[in-house]
């Protein structure tokens, strides 16, 4: 495996090191004839992963962490960059297209091997930057605002909407015609929630604050805890909760009696990558570019940095240091 032609960089998890993030050679990618290999420009952070990568401390792997030419568990699941060789069934784009991507894990590299159906072809004025924010964020906010079918006059509550899918769902629930609410835990982030397009931001550490506004016909639910809890309540009839994270905390309670008297209510626990095997997220991802290249969505990166950077963002982001989604920039992309 010698040579720079037979090796790519990678970052891999590796518990000895400060920070657990590191880069490191890796094997070239062995492309499936389904899929293209795509040398990277950008990838960007989700906490979900990056909460995964520090559990390895305590022993965490991944399910194919010890199975893949014995190489360490490589995360990472948004990357952007050009397309260097084309899938061999002859699907997807061809070789020097721009492209965004979404793989189950291994993003974080110089080159990577993707599934076509889960890679769009990105206008030229979507910079790889911008590209990257989508494939998580993007089409989870897009995804959990297909559940409540049609928005135009609905009235939709996005909870943690100062974080990188509360703000694509602002925007989109807005494109969509939906009155939006916005809830966040800290006053200072209000500010960007506004900029989004929220028609109103409440400030709180559970949802009361969002009650005048109510009842909605969808609720975004990120938080957990006390916040689904109360969500639940705030539901009107046929409503209803998606909820797809728990930053928070894990376990809610709620008033059961209220719930089921509200009518029709529903809670919907959304999953992306179980979401995706109803559609290809090429299909999202070329919808959300398209948005992009229009001036009709625009992510909110708030950190830019090489990928060399890849421990201390990261920690920054499990530190909540800051708002919106963090990009990295991978040298010879």
């Amino acid at each position: 495996m010698a040579g720079t032609t037979e090796t790519t960089r990678a970052v891999v998890v590796d518990p000895e090191a400060p920070g657990r993030l590191v880069l490191r050679l890796a094997p070239p990618p062995s492309p499936a004839p389904n899929e293209a290999v795509v040398r990277v420009a950008a990838v960007s952070l989700n906490r979900g992963e990056v909460r995964r990568a520090m559990a390895a401390e305590a022993g965490w792997r991944a399910p194919q962490a010890t199975g893949r030419l014995g190489s360490p568990w490589r995360p990472g699941w948004d990357l952007a960059g050009v397309v260097e060789t084309a899938a061999r069934d002859g699907s997807g784009p061809p070789a020097g297209a721009r492209v965004v991507g979404l793989v189950g894990e291994g993003a974080w590299a110089e080159r990577v091997a993707v599934p076509t159906e889960a890679l769009a072809a990105l206008p030229e004025t979507v910079s790889f930057a911008q590209a990257a924010t989508l494939p998580v964020a993007g089409l989870t906010a897009l995804l959990a605002l297909e559940r409540g079918g049609g928005l135009l006059g609905r009235r939709v509550l996005v909870t943690g909407a100062s974080g990188g899918v509360g703000s694509f769902a602002v925007q989109l629930a807005r494109l969509g015609g939906a009155a939006v609410v916005g809830l966040v835990r800290q006053a200072d982030h209000a500010a960007a929630v506004r900029e989004d397009g929220a028609d109103e931001v409440v400030v709180g550490e559970g949802t009361e604050p969002a009650r005048p506004f109510g009842p909605y016909d969808l609720i975004l639910e990120s938080v957990g805890g006390r916040v689904l809890g109360e969500a639940l309540g705030l539901l009107a009839p046929d409503g209803t909760c998606v909820s797809f994270g728990a930053s928070a905390a894990s376990e809610a309670t709620f008033d059961l009696r209220r719930f089921f008297l509200t009518g029709g209510a529903s809670l919907y626990g959304l999953i992306l990558f179980y979401e995706l095997r109803r559609q290809p997220a090429r299909v999202g991802l070329s919808r959300l570019a398209s948005l992009v290249a229009s001036g009709r969505l625009r992510p909110r990166i708030e950190v830019e940095a090489p990928w060399t950077e890849i421990a201390a963002v990261a920690q920054q982001l499990l530190d909540r240091r800051f708002t919106g989604k963090a990009v990295l920039h991978v040298s010879g992309g």
